[in-house]
């Protein structure tokens, strides 16, 4: 009854935040939410990071993405201590584009609507720390999320852009509206510095696992066998499902690109999957998983049939209690 509720309380909070309008939760808005948490949990501590001090950590993947809005970008680093400080945290690093118009790849107005919901990884990642603080969970977390608007205009990056990233791999933008794994590159080479046990990022990334899985399972992605059926055991427990995809080197040759290390996009053939294969470049370091939860953070069924699910706060946060339990 406990664990029930906690979950019911993260995915409450995730919800309520998500389907709050892009004018009220601008990146400003998503980084005070952080705040205000940590001050309601003593277990909680937050850092919040702005752009100059992002740019000198070489965050040119994330900054490219944001320098066409008038907001403000912010990396906001949530950490909650439940175990001792020797311990290496879970890192849970979510997609927290507050709304997202293509940039200028521009999408349709159609497409547009709906677009609040590109914060959903970064709600998520707050609703489960939220969880874990009220069932006081044995472990350590850090939560990361870049929190960006991402913008057309003058200001604004363009395709065949190349952006030079954290970790310092060069990107070629072949579209600005696959910003997402943008952002969650940098995100994910900042996680290094916490030397986390496992980094699971979450992120409404694609419309094209909406395509393969529809809005009943999430997408997962993991270089690490044992960390995958961890999660996917969480969700069927939870009934928060997810199914994985394949993570071969084939799929790798799609996002090359001859100007710079990497590309943006592999094209519309394994969309999911060539996104996941651009995040793992960034992954190198620790054991990591992706969730795409593009069609299941959020139901938009039309005009009327908007909102969001709370999903997966229920899967991860099974995986933290039975990670907690392991560790007793």
């Amino acid at each position: 009854l406990q664990q029930g509720e906690a979950i019911a309380y993260g995915v409450s909070y995730t919800k309520n935040l998500a389907n709050l309008p892009s004018n009220v939760c601008t990146p400003y808005f998503l980084a005070e939410s952080a705040r205000k948490l940590a001050k309601e949990y003593k277990s909680l501590s937050v850092k919040i990071l702005d752009e100059n001090q992002m740019s000198k950590l070489g965050m040119g993947a994330l900054l490219g993405v944001a320098q066409g809005s008038a907001m403000d970008a912010y990396l906001i680093c949530v950490e909650y201590q439940g175990a001792a400080k020797s311990k290496a945290p879970i890192a849970l690093v979510g997609k927290g584009i507050t709304f997202d118009t293509g940039g200028n790849s521009l999408k349709s107005p159609d497409n547009m609507v709906g677009m609040k919901y590109d914060m959903c990884g970064g709600a998520t990642v707050l609703g489960t720390i939220k969880a874990a603080c009220e069932l006081q969970l044995p472990i350590n977390i850090v939560g990361i999320i870049p929190a960006v608007e991402n913008m057309p205009g003058g200001t604004a990056y363009k395709p065949e852009d190349i952006l030079q990233s954290m970790s310092g791999q060069t990107i070629e933008v072949i579209s600005t509206d696959a910003e997402g794994r943008l952002i969650l590159a940098d995100a994910l080479t900042y996680c290094e510095r916490y030397k986390p046990e496992y980094v699971i990022d979450i992120a409404t990334l694609t419309g094209a696992v909406v395509i393969a899985l529809g809005t009943h399972a999430t997408g997962l992605i993991s270089n690490d066998e044992k960390l995958s059926q961890s999660l996917l055991n969480a969700g069927i427990e939870s009934n928060d499902r997810a199914w994985a995809l394949p993570l071969w080197d084939e799929y790798q040759e799609q996002i090359k690109s001859p100007f710079a290390d990497i590309s943006n996009t592999g094209g519309r053939a394994a969309g999911t999957i060539t996104a996941g294969c651009f995040l793992s470049r960034f992954a190198k370091k620790f054991r990591w998983a992706h969730l795409d939860v593009a069609g299941t953070a959020a139901m938009m069924m039309g005009g009327s049939e908007r909102y969001a699910t709370g999903r997966p706060v229920p899967l991860l946060t099974q995986f933290l209690i039975d990670k907690s339990q392991k560790n007793k």
